[in-house]
């Protein structure tokens, strides 16, 4: 499968893109992209922090983790299909992260390949 890293698009930067398939796929800082956040909300985000550096990390990285949904929706109502893997887990499970992406991009280049005429 050919690809390419850090292509911008849109305003976006993901990190591979496949572009005969349309996929993308974000590997995602669990701490800047809000790993916690998004799995145990915002009590659990606050209370990873001490209480000087609170307000300045969690407004920041409430406003990461808006920014990559927004930049999802975007990119999506353009035609592509987003894949957001957290990079813990890439780490963990590398070949299981690269059996999630092919088979993602083996799906989309079939739906996407012109149905040849039959006669």
């Amino acid at each position: 499968m050919r690809f390419m890293t850090h292509v911008p698009l849109f305003g976006c930067t993901p990190d591979i893109v496949f572009s005969r398939a349309k996929v993308l796929v974000f590997v995602d800082g669990d701490f800047w992209h809000g790993r916690i956040l998004l799995e145990k909300g915002m009590q659990g985000l606050k209370r990873t922090f001490r209480n000087d550096a609170r307000a300045f990390w969690v407004l920041k990285i409430a406003r990461n983790v808006d920014r990559d949904a927004r930049q999802s929706r975007l990119l999506r109502r353009h035609g592509w299909a987003v894949l957001r893997l957290w990079e813990k887990d890439v780490l963990r499970d590398v070949n299981g992260a690269a059996a999630i992406v092919s088979q993602r991009v083996l799906a989309r280049r079939a739906k996407l390949k012109p149905q040849e005429d039959v006669a």
